[in-house]
C-alpha cells in the first residue's frame, strides 16, 4: 500500500464518507458512509484516509453507522488520530445507479426535449434527492429516466417547470 505526504485525496475519488470516533481498544472505528454498499464495505475494499489509501479488515453495521478496522491501524491510538477524516473511494462502475458526480454539470432536458439548465447542485432531502438547476429550479431525482454523456433526461408532471420559462 503505497502512502503519500499529501492529504489531497486522488484525483478521481469520491468523497464516501467520514471517520467518527474509536470503538474498543483494537483500532476500530465508526464510520458514517453516505452510500454504504457493499463495495465499500466489503473486506478488502480501499478508502483514502488521512493522505493514504487503508484496506478495509472488516466492516459492520452499528447503531444507523458502520464499525471498521483497517489495515495499519491497530490501537485506539491509531484510531484516535483517524477522528473526523473524510473517507474518500474509487468510483463503483453500476449502470443501473445515477452518481451525484454524475449529474453535477450534467444538461436537463425534459420529456419534450426542452433543455432546462445545468445541474449545479444535488440538494439532500429526507424523502429523494434533488437536483439544482444553475437558474434555482429543483428537479427531483425520482423523475430522472436517463444520463447519457452529460446529459440528464427527465420526465415531470405538467407545470414542474412553470415560472422557469
Amino acid at each position: 500500500m503505497s502512502t503519500s505526504s499529501t492529504t489531497e485525496p486522488p484525483a478521481g475519488t469520491l468523497h464516501v464518507g467520514r471517520a467518527g470516533r474509536p470503538h474498543g481498544v483494537r483500532g476500530e472505528l465508526i464510520v458514517d458512509l453516505f452510500e454504504p454498499r457493499d463495495e465499500r464495505t466489503r473486506p478488502g475494499s480501499r478508502w483514502w484516509i488521512a493522505g493514504q489509501w487503508r484496506t478495509v479488515s472488516s466492516c459492520a453495521p452499528h447503531s444507523g453507522r458502520f464499525r471498521a478496522a483497517l489495515e495499519g491501524v491497530a490501537d485506539r491510538t491509531a484510531a484516535e488520530s483517524l477522528v473526523n477524516r473524510e473517507v474518500w473511494a474509487e468510483p463503483i462502475d453500476d449502470p443501473s445507479t445515477v452518481w451525484v458526480h454524475e449529474l453535477i454539470g450534467s444538461t436537463v432536458v425534459d420529456q419534450h426535449g426542452t433543455e432546462r439548465g445545468r445541474v449545479v447542485a444535488v440538494v439532500d432531502n429526507p424523502a429523494h434527492p434533488i437536483m439544482e438547476l444553475d437558474d434555482g429550479t429543483l428537479v427531483p431525482c425520482p423523475f430522472i429516466v436517463a444520463t447519457v454523456d452529460g446529459r440528464t433526461e427527465v420526465s415531470v408532471p405538467e407545470g414542474l417547470f412553470d415560472g422557469a420559462d
